[in-house]
């Protein structure tokens, strides 16, 4: 069940995710892209991961926290004096761009869902970001499942905190 998005929205997430990067429906992709837009459903906020590999998130500072829901969120609530006029959040753009793509977008051919994406090319950008995200970094934010970003690559991942051994960092 997805922390932000509508069931017929993380559809749509899913397909054009699979679209820009094939593979990334399997890996994840609508799993991450849920979890930054609804990071602050849970606690501690899905935002830093003790572990790459881990299901344990850090706690925010006040600081962070501002920053962070800004970011996703947008600055509503937040007075204006704050900022030099609105901020659009992550959670706004995707809604924006979602509603672009069509509900219908996930039982287009695929020839029909690239024209949808390239109508809408700053959303395709930010999606495409957020699935590179989702495919090839750390397993612990909804993506990268069973590793299949990394194992594609050839990439061990991040093996901390037992880290690299001297030799392997040292050689040129």
């Amino acid at each position: 069940m997805p922390l932000h998005l509508s069931d017929a929205d993380y559809a749509v997430v899913e397909a054009a995710c699979e679209r820009l990067i094939p593979g990334a429906a399997a890996a994840g992709g609508a799993d991450y892209v849920d979890g930054l837009l609804g990071a602050f459903a849970v606690d501690p906020p899905r935002i830093w991961a003790v572990t790459p590999r881990g299901t344990d998130f850090h706690a925010l500072t006040a600081h962070d926290e501002l920053a962070w829901r800004t970011r996703i969120e947008g600055s509503q609530g937040i007075p204006e004096r704050e900022f030099n006029g609105p901020v659009v959040g992550l959670q706004e753009q995707y809604r924006d761009g979602l509603a672009a793509l069509g509900a219908d977008f996930a039982s287009l051919t695929p020839e029909q869902q690239d024209e949808r994406l390239k109508a809408n090319p700053a959303f395709t950008t930010l999606l495409y970001h957020h699935t590179c995200e989702a495919v090839y970094g750390p397993p612990a934010y909804g993506g990268n499942r069973d590793l299949a970003g990394w194992r594609s690559i050839d990439f061990p991942g991040d093996i901390q905190p037992v880290g690299y051994p001297d030799e392997e960092v040292a050689r040129p």
